[in-house]
This record gives C-alpha cells, sequence and structure tokens, in this order.
C-alpha cells in the first residue's frame, strides 16, 4: 500500500479567525493537492494535507506545531493572521521544521532571518508603502487610524507614519480600547481628518465604525480604508450593504489572471460558490511550490529547507521565485502584483482597481 506524503496545514476556521479568510485559503491548499495528485502526487506517493485550525490563536498554533513536527510532516504551510504566523515561524525555525506562509504579511515573522521559513505573500512594508502612494495621490494628507493594538496593527502604522511624513502627511492614531465607534467619529471630525483606517481584525468591530462614520454629516467626504484586505469578503461586504463599499484595501492579484490563473479562478469558484479572494490564490500557490520542493528534494527537511533560493515555479500570479529582501525575515517571493481595490458603490459585487504596484 503506498503511503502517503502529509503536510501540515494551518488555517483560522472558527471564531475569533476571519472564517471566511481561512475558508479561501483551505479552498487553494485542497485545489492544489487534488491536482497534484491527479498528477502523479509525489513520485507516485499522494500529497495528503493535516489540516489543523489556529482560530487566529497563536498559542492554539503552536500546539498544531508540536504536534504536526511530532507526526514527522516534513513542512507547514498555511495561516492568515500575521500575529499567528509570526508565532509558528518561531516555533518552525526553532524545530528546523520547513514553513511555507501563503497569507500573512507582517515583515519580521522571526527576530532573525531564518532558513526554516519562506513566504507566498508580499512583506507588510511593500504592500502599506504602496497604500500610503495611494493615500497621498488621492490628496489625503490629514489621515486618522482606528486602532485594535497588536504587533501587525502597531507595525502597519509605523510603515504608514514613515512614508506619509516627508511628504507632509500627519497620522493620528486613535484607539479602539479607549474609544466606541461614535467617539471615533467624533475625533474624525475634531482631527479634520479626510481618511480614516480601519486596523481591526473583527468584522463587527470594523462595521460598527463603519456605520458611525457614514451616518455622521460631518464626514460625508471622509474616506473609510481598510488596507488589510478584509473588504474583499462576503463576511465583510454582506452586513454593511452599500455602507461597506467604497473602501479601499489591499489583494495581491494582477490586472488580468494568465491562463493557469483563470483556470484555477474558474476551479475556485465551483468550490467556493462565490469569487475567490486572493487569499485562495495564495493558498494554490503555496502547494504549488511546496509539491515542486518535494518532487526534487524528498521529505528531508534540511534539504526542503536549502532549497528555497532554488525555487523557479509558475504559479497563478506570476512566476515563483524566492530571495532575501530587507523587508522580511524569511525566504521572500518579491514580488507578487499588487492593487488598491475597492468595491463599486453602484454594483458591490464588482471590484474598482484603484492603484497598481
Amino acid at each position: 500500500m503506498t503511503t502517503s506524503v502529509q503536510i501540515g496545514a494551518l488555517s483560522p476556521l472558527s471564531r475569533p479567525g476571519w472564517v471566511e479568510a481561512g475558508r479561501h485559503l483551505l479552498a487553494g491548499l485542497e485545489l492544489a493537492t487534488r491536482e497534484v495528485n491527479s498528477s502523479g502526487g509525489i513520485g507516485g506517493r499522494p500529497l495528503e494535507l493535516l489540516v489543523r485550525d489556529t482560530a487566529a490563536d497563536p498559542q492554539r498554533a503552536v500546539a498544531a506545531v508540536d504536534e504536526l513536527a511530532a507526526l514527522g510532516v516534513p513542512a507547514i504551510v498555511g495561516e492568515y493572521h500575521s500575529v499567528v504566523a509570526q508565532a509558528v515561524a518561531a516555533r518552525a525555525d526553532a524545530l528546523g521544521l520547513p514553513f511555507l506562509c501563503s497569507s500573512a504579511v507582517l515583515s519580521a515573522l522571526t527576530e532573525e532571518p531564518s532558513d526554516w521559513v519562506a513566504r507566498i505573500c508580499p512583506a507588510q512594508a511593500h504592500g502599506w508603502r504602496l497604500y500610503a502612494d495611494f493615500l497621498l495621490g488621492a490628496g489625503h494628507r490629514r489621515i486618522a487610524v482606528a486602532v485594535q493594538p497588536n504587533v501587525y496593527w502597531t507595525s502597519g502604522i509605523g510603515i504608514l507614519r514613515e512614508h506619509l511624513t516627508p511628504h507632509g502627511a500627519t497620522l493620528v492614531e486613535l484607539d479602539l480600547n479607549a474609544l466606541s465607534p461614535t467617539a471615533v467619529a467624533d475625533e474624525l471630525a475634531r482631527h479634520g481628518a479626510t481618511a480614516l483606517l480601519l486596523l481591526v481584525g473583527a468584522p463587527d468591530t470594523a462595521g460598527a465604525i463603519v456605520e458611525a462614520v457614514r451616518k455622521d454629516p460631518r464626514l460625508a467626504e471622509v474616506l473609510i480604508g481598510a488596507p488589510a484586505g478584509q473588504p474583499e469578503f462576503a463576511e465583510w461586504a454582506e452586513p454593511l450593504g452599500a455602507g461597506g463599499s467604497a473602501v479601499p484595501f489591499l489583494r495581491y492579484l494582477p490586472e488580468r489572471l494568465g491562463p493557469l490563473g483563470a483556470r484555477v479562478d474558474t476551479a475556485l469558484r465551483r468550490q467556493l460558490g462565490t469569487e475567490p479572494s486572493f487569499v485562495a490564490f495564495e493558498g494554490y500557490d503555496t502547494i504549488t511550490v511546496l509539491a515542486e520542493l518535494l518532487r526534487s528534494t524528498g521529505t528531508d527537511r534540511t534539504r526542503i529547507a536549502r532549497a528555497w533560493p532554488g525555487v523557479d515555479v509558475e504559479g497563478t500570479r506570476g512566476r515563483i521565485r524566492f530571495s532575501r529582501t530587507p523587508d522580511s525575515s524569511a525566504w521572500q517571493w518579491a514580488w507578487p502584483p499588487v492593487q488598491v481595490a475597492d468595491r463599486d458603490p453602484a454594483a458591490p459585487e464588482r471590484f474598482r482597481i484603484l492603484h497598481t504596484g
């Protein structure tokens, strides 16, 4: 009997994790796994995902890494939440277990550059600088951020401030641990901000702020943005209706998909029953890369980690190669395509591309 090659797969599949993002990530991982197996697997052995729900909990994720390492998996993949991925990366590095991160952008996944960690999605500094360029190009110089402080959001604020300040822009922080949605609206009016960025992880919290700002006549011209990408998901859009449109966010897709991307897009639509997000494509690309590595190196963990710099694989959004960059402590695909997009107020199911890089 042929034994499978088992890979650990981490994704937030229950609250307080962003469940829809986790579902899209897993869909991409699973689709690519099925395609790998339909084309002969890994040296004739089927690839199998051992899926673990992180629920956006770093401790739960680290426990899953320990369990999967003890089971003998040659590598782990996945994760969406940056704070969780940082804990996973640190543990994987300590154990000598390759971790290919799919969708968590925090620039410093590990304190020092790691040979064990590689990443498909761009580093936060890369995407958020492009978002800052979008704000400047749209004429915004007084910008507020409504933030639930953690290492990811704090890092984002630092990137924005560093990029905006030399252009004469100011950034005001509004701590959501101390302010209600109505108080956020009052602070926006007091500071004369023309843009409010939502640095929050919970859909309910973001929705309450959007509602409070949209209803305030003093703030009719204020742009609401969510750089981390939440407005791409129905979990954001459906409760807010038209109020959730025209909220620019980052996503990691080209303006037009090539033949592979278009084929995968069709398959993901069937699987998800909705338009696939960029996170689903990240999941697919993750398995595509890892399968190629496993075919060439086998399942030895050290050989896999040594092979990151030799990766050269066609992904759904371009050619994937890893390198060392100043903005990332992992082996990094530099870079996936980046867009700033929003939902069209006239047709919220349609996305508008506002800026690319």
